[in-house]
């Protein structure tokens, strides 16, 4: 947290607390593409609630040798997906160190499309559309290999963007998305460079009252 933008104070790591219909600690897992919503949402208990995007990754011999897929009870696809975790706005109005405590974790979508055959992750969600919340997202296509424990092997794989509508008072609830890439790599740039193939959206602003999507992070950081 910061209210200069030149001096931060880490509230970290986060904390899943534990759920037992999911029969697994998210604790555990891996996690990345993080990215909270702009303004409080209703909790799935319908109390406000700051809501936050993620993507756990399932496979724990990326960090233990031998571990293997552990899924969620009810998950048996294990490609990663997009999750969604509440915490209660009065309880991080009482201590913003609570923001961390991440509660009632449950699956938003996952890959259907051919250029999100492997992986799909949160970019920025973004508000002002009476349909819902608009997430722009990544997805990924091509082949991923293990070359090292926290490594992958990027050859061959490609990077688009693609969009979503989450429900606006139930932003687990998938309301429509692309079956298309709405911006994949073209240029020189993106096809070519630190890692190959990837364009990423990291930001949405407005243009003259139209939300438009940031997306020139093509760093080895985007995988």
């Amino acid at each position: 947290m910061s209210e200069n933008l030149r001096e931060w104070r880490r509230l970290g790591p986060l904390h899943f607390v534990y759920q037992p219909e999911l029969d697994l600690d998210l604790n555990l897992f891996p996690n990345k593409d993080v990215v909270f919503f702009p303004e409080p949402i209703p909790g799935p208990d319908g109390v406000p609630s700051f809501a936050m995007l993620h993507r756990p990754m399932w496979d724990l011999s990326w960090v233990r040798d031998g571990e293997g897929v552990h899924l969620p009870a009810g998950i048996t696809d294990e490609r990663l997906g997009i999750w969604i975790s509440y915490v209660p706005v009065d309880d991080v109005q009482a201590d913003i160190n609570n923001l961390v405590f991440q509660r009632s974790s449950a699956l938003v979508a996952m890959p259907e499309h051919d250029f999100e055959a492997v992986k799909i992750g949160a970019g920025p969600p973004r508000s002002g559309s009476r349909e819902g919340w608009l997430l722009v997202h990544h997805g990924v296509k091509g082949s991923l290999s293990k070359v090292r424990k926290w490594g992958v092997e990027q050859e061959g794989l490609s990077y688009a963007a693609g969009a979503m509508i989450l429900d606006a008072d139930d932003p687990s609830k998938v309301l429509a998305r692309t079956s298309e890439p709405i911006l994949a790599p073209e240029t020189a740039d993106e096809t070519s460079g630190t890692v190959a193939n990837v364009v990423f959206p990291t930001a949405l602003e407005d243009v003259d009252g139209c939300d438009t999507s940031s997306t020139a992070w093509r760093t080895a950081g985007s995988a």
